[in-house]
């Protein structure tokens, strides 16, 4: 569980190609986690989340996770958000048995 005085980005799936994408401060989805907002204010935190949540059309599992400053923006803080930054771990085109 995401700790609550820790800065927040948003993250969740794209519909419609599955990548990791995070909310930008102006509402757009991008696959740069450094474009990501970085949210320091728990109850801004939860509004942006609510938002969010509400493009069912564009994304699923959007959720909060945790980040922090870093000198290209903001940075994944745990392994779990550092791999899905990264991208896929199997190959294009290869179904995970």
């Amino acid at each position: 569980m995401p700790r609550r005085d820790t800065p927040k980005v948003i993250t969740a799936n794209d519909l419609v190609g599955g990548h990791v994408v995070y909310l930008t401060e102006d509402d757009r989805w991008t696959r740069d986690p450094w474009d990501a907002e970085l949210i320091e204010d728990e109850a801004h935190a939860d509004i942006r989340l609510l938002d969010a949540s509400r493009r069912s059309g564009e994304v699923v599992g959007v959720y909060l996770a945790d980040a922090r400053s870093g000198p290209n923006g903001p940075e994944p803080i745990h392994l779990r958000e550092l791999i899905r930054a990264k991208g896929p771990t199997i190959p294009a085109g290869i179904a995970p048995a």
